[in-house]
């Protein structure tokens, strides 16, 4: 058998020892062996920070974001060889694309969000400027850089390929190399993904590295620059959060764990409801996709006691069309567990839950299978029970396979209670058409989950479902799930960065954020309108006016766009306004006088003006004063593949007397030359 090989300090390396065996989880073949030894985990750790991070902080997270894509195609040419080693890890087809389709779908939104987010740049700006005194010469603000460490990635066997690149992504838009480590069950399908990354070329050097086998003494050689991040149980993930390394330099760990998830039926859906229909169905798939070896499966079926007969019927009836085995069969809807072991672990837990209820459907030692051998592969039925909710069973023992229980609750009030004692959950749903129900119990159970989906007939055809973490949102939980946040958009990409708050000058503040601030200078000679995006520096200004405001401009301005609030058309109503005292401008007309004063109109590098953000009317304006605009180029993002990039403007309305009445950011498209 082959020896799985390792991708560490810039080679492959091959076990110098036999290794353990990996089974097939549908014919029990034994297909590879694998081994760590031979590894020198701190030189591994090494050439991820003194290769891997230096050549990732020399990009900007546009161009980290694009060769995300690029690999995300590039792997998608070999989405069937991936299909074909998951099939050995028990997953039937839809499995796999949850896994692989899934796992390359992250790439691609994180490279989306990447670009969209975060700026053409190697630091990231977060939040306004602060003004730390009073004459505006100091300055404050948060900027966020990429750590100088490597991202330790320890897998769960259930997503050998999504659950990689879940993690992978955020970290390497934020600049920082990971070394990942899959769980032994499934790694050969995890090694194959790293070898096609690899074989890419498409990542330098460093970016990722491969260990398959025993962690070893890896975390022993952690630094406060290194991060861990964890899937499996919540067992293991307490004894590695209490690692000595993991302590001592307070590394920033994250965990994702089993938990008891719930799934709470609403007590408006009925037999014959959407609602009930759509609650059965999504329990069954919970229960049969990757045969139930998901941390968001849903364990705790919590239903309307009065319902629960209903339920129970209804799911047996549904579960009793299931047809189990080999997924190469297209008949075939469920696969095997990932192991005989884990099939082992899945019949203990059940003989704890079985001991605080009854058994539904499903034999857990016999089971009919399609194409295979029932013994030989880790086959197990689908298990549904029926418990007491009173019991401490049902709320902490987890069968990692395709199990739930039904508990009966009494009120809303009683299911929060009961979704509570989980203990801390990743994601819990609703499934109900009465929305009063389901604000109640969402706000009532989110302290202890980290996602609530709640399910009608609204948002049914578009829903991903349960047990689907999104690139977009957190996927992680309190308490029992671990305490961590993977994923969530631009908020994962930050967890492998350092928050530095920065105190300035305004003039300072500007050269290390790349970003304008009052104060700092300003720079007028050319027109910066006349200026291409490789001309065009932050500072840059024009300042044009001024420009007096009529009561015949108000007048117009109302009868051409119809905008006739009594504020700037009738004197005795706005006089009494505690506001104004009388009449006002329009304050779009004061945005629209300033555009037409320090506008170029000539055709130019300015291609277009594509909106405003955080506008303000200040002060108002009145008949007969006068308005004059400063523009500042405030921040110069050049976008990878356009001949033009994106330029963000401060503009800053004034009237005689030196009073601001209005403040805004303008946004135009600029080309690059």
């Amino acid at each position: 058998m082959a020896l799985l090989r390792s991708y560490v300090g810039g080679h492959w390396h091959t076990p110098t020892a036999e290794g353990a065996p990996l089974h097939d989880a549908v014919t029990g073949e034994e297909i590879a062996r694998i081994s760590s030894a031979g590894i020198d985990m701190a030189a591994a750790l090494d050439h991820g920070r003194r290769t891997g991070g230096p050549a990732l902080r020399e990009l900007t997270f546009h161009q980290r974001a694009a060769l995300l894509k690029t690999l995300a195609l590039h792997l998608t040419e070999h989405k069937d060889e991936l299909y074909a080693l998951s099939a050995r890890t028990g997953a039937t087809q839809r499995d796999s694309l949850i896994d692989v389709d899934g796992g390359i779908g992250v790439l691609f939104a994180y490279s989306g969000k990447g670009r969209r987010e975060m700026p053409n740049a190697k630091v990231y700006v977060e939040g306004a400027v602060e003004p730390l005194g009073k004459g505006g010469t100091f300055l404050g603000r948060h900027i966020l850089t990429p750590l100088h460490g490597v991202a330790v990635q320890i897998n769960a066997f259930n997503f050998p390929v999504w659950g990689p690149l879940e993690k992978f992504a955020p970290a390497f838009v934020a600049g920082v190399p990971s070394l990942i480590k899959p769980a032994s069950q499934t790694a050969y399908l995890t090694a194959r993904l790293v070898e096609l990354i690899v074989e890419s070329g498409i990542l330098p050097e460093g970016s990722v590295q491969l260990v398959c086998g025993s962690a070893g003494d890896l975390l022993d050689h952690l630094t406060p620059q290194d991060l861990v991040a964890f899937t499996g149980s919540a067992s293991t993930a307490q004894r590695l959060r209490t690692h000595e390394a993991v302590v001592r330099h307070a590394v920033r760990f994250n965990a994702e764990a089993d938990s008891l998830n719930c799934s709470i039926l609403g007590p408006d859906a009925r037999p014959g409801t959407p609602e009930f229909d759509l609650y059965v169905k999504q329990l069954v798939t919970e229960m049969t996709a990757k045969a139930g070896q998901k941390c968001t499966a849903i364990r705790r079926a919590l239903v309307p006691a009065e319902l629960i007969d209903d339920v129970a019927a209804a799911t047996a009836e549904r579960l009793a069309k299931v047809v189990i085995g080999n997924p190469a069969n297209p008949d075939v809807r469920m696969g095997a567990l990932a192991g005989l072991e884990q099939r082992e672990e899945v019949r203990r837990s059940l003989k704890a839950l079985t001991a605080a209820g009854q058994v539904v459907f499903g034999d857990p030692e016999r089971v009919e299978v399609v194409d295979a051998d029932p013994e030989r592969g880790a086959f197990l039925s689908p298990v549904l029970l029926r418990a007491d909710p009173d019991r401490a069973e049902p709320h902490e023992v987890e069968a990692f396979g395709p199990v739930a229980t039904l508990l009966p609750y009494d009120s809303a009030e009683h299911a929060v209670e009961l979704a509570a004692r989980g203990h801390g959950s990743l994601v819990g749903s609703v499934v109900t058409g009465d929305a009063e129900f389901a604000a109640s119990v969402v706000l009532g159970v989110a302290p202890w989950h980290g996602r609530v989906l709640v399910l009608d007939t609204d948002d049914a055809r578009e829903s991903t479902g349960h047990g689907s973490p999104l690139p977009p949102l957190v996927h992680g939980g309190p308490g029992r799930a671990g305490g961590g946040e993977e994923m969530g958009g631009i908020r994962a990409v930050l967890h492998h960065m350092q928050r530095t708050a920065v105190q300035a000058s305004p003039k300072v503040l500007a050269a290390i954020t790349g970003q304008w601030a009052a104060g700092a200078p300003r720079r007028e000679d050319v027109h910066p309108f006349r200026k291409t995006l490789a001309e065009l520096r932050v500072g840059d200004a024009v300042v044009a006016g001024p420009r007096e405001v009529t009561q015949a401009d108000i007048d117009h301005f109302a009868e051409f766009t119809g905008d006739t609030f009594y504020a700037h058309t009738d004197p005795d109503a706005a006089a009494a306004n505690p506001l104004f005292g009388g009449i006002v401008a329009h304050g779009y007309l004061v945005v629209s006088f300033a555009a037409g004063l320090f506008v170029s109109p000539e055709p130019g590098p300015v291609l277009a003006n594509y909106g405003l953000e955080n506008l303000r009317f200040v002060t108002p304006v009145y008949p007969g004063d006068a308005l004059t605009v400063t523009l500042t180029c405030k921040q110069i993002t050049p976008r990878e593949n356009a001949d033009y990039g994106e330029v963000r403007w401060d503009a800053e309305v004034t009237k005689q007397d030196g009073t601001i009445a209005a403040q805004y950011d303008v946004l135009t498209l600029v080309a690059k030359a």
